[in-house]
């Protein structure tokens, strides 16, 4: 059984100071949450940016490059993945601009969601050309896609990638779940898609709202890793009487960890798996 990969998504697109006091959008709050996330023990960042006026979701790469400085100031070592999300907007060069980062500011990784997807109130656009055009860059950078998958058929879609060369082995995979379009928080659906990834891969369960810390567990007891945080859900109980933070959900984790006898896995040592550079010296992601 691999030990626990710990993927933290402090911010995502959707919280807001109305929703949640807790979640983090200026530069200094996330990178202050990720630091306490880090002392907590977490193995990967999955990261959004914000701008600093209204607090709505960008993909600019000069506020990028902010947050990611400062990660590293401290955490040259944690594994991070920029979000190349399709939520607010299509166009895959606004998409692509934090993939333009080099040297200690270049992310090891970029989420890839391999198909469109309808959220309740909104759809992600993800048209396969901009999904192909978002793969290649990654490949011609040398980083790793973080392949965000809804439902099975965007594991398929993965393989038809992996066909035409437009990513390549070590593949690591988020499953989502709970999403209302999309594969529901089951072990029958989280079964199927965990059955139907190539051979190999490292995957990590989240889900949306309640779902959140069902599936979690549920990842935790099967070998799997976890994806945890503001992002996905901003309540800390399925009664929704309290509202949570970061640090909260971070340590409920690591409580499941230890009582299922499951070691966090360290960043150095994901990194040694998905073939990425150390993390030290300006060497960021995929091994030459």
């Amino acid at each position: 059984m691999h030990k626990l990969i710990v993927n933290f998504t402090p911010t995502g697109m959707i919280p807001t100071r109305k929703m949640t006091p807790y979640v983090p959008l200026s530069v200094k709050e996330i990178v202050q949450d990720v630091y306490a996330a880090w002392v907590e023990g977490i193995t990967m960042l999955h990261l959004h940016a914000r701008e600093p006026s209204t607090g709505e979701p960008t993909y600019k790469k000069q506020i990028y490059a902010e947050i990611i400085e400062g990660v590293r100031a401290y955490a040259p070592e944690l594994i991070i993945c920029v979000s190349l999300s399709g939520r607010n907007t299509s166009d895959s060069e606004k998409r692509a601009e934090p993939l333009e980062l080099d040297g200690y500011l270049k992310p090891d990784m970029g989420s890839l969601t391999l198909s469109s997807v309808n959220f309740n109130k909104k759809a992600s656009i993800n048209e396969p050309e901009t999904v192909q055009a978002l793969a290649k860059i990654m490949m011609e950078r040398g980083i790793r896609p973080e392949l965000e998958v809804f439902d099975v058929g965007m594991i398929n879609y993965a393989k038809y990638l992996q066909k035409k060369r437009l990513i390549a082995e070590p593949f690591y995979f988020n499953l989502i779940m709970g999403n209302i379009a999309c594969a529901q928080p089951n072990l029958l659906h989280l079964g199927v898609m965990i059955n139907d990834l190539p051979p190999g891969s490292l995957w990590s369960v989240g889900a949306v709202g309640d779902f959140q810390l069902m599936m979690n567990s549920v990842a935790i007891a099967i070998g799997g890793g976890v994806r945890v945080g503001l992002e996905d859900n901003i309540w800390f109980d399925p009664e929704r009487k309290k509202l949570a933070n970061n640090i909260e959900l971070i340590r409920r984790i690591h409580v499941l960890r230890q009582a299922n006898g499951r070691e966090l896995m360290t960043s150095a040592q994901l990194r040694e798996i998905l073939e990425l550079e150390p993390g030290h010296n300006g060497r960021y992601g995929i091994k030459k």
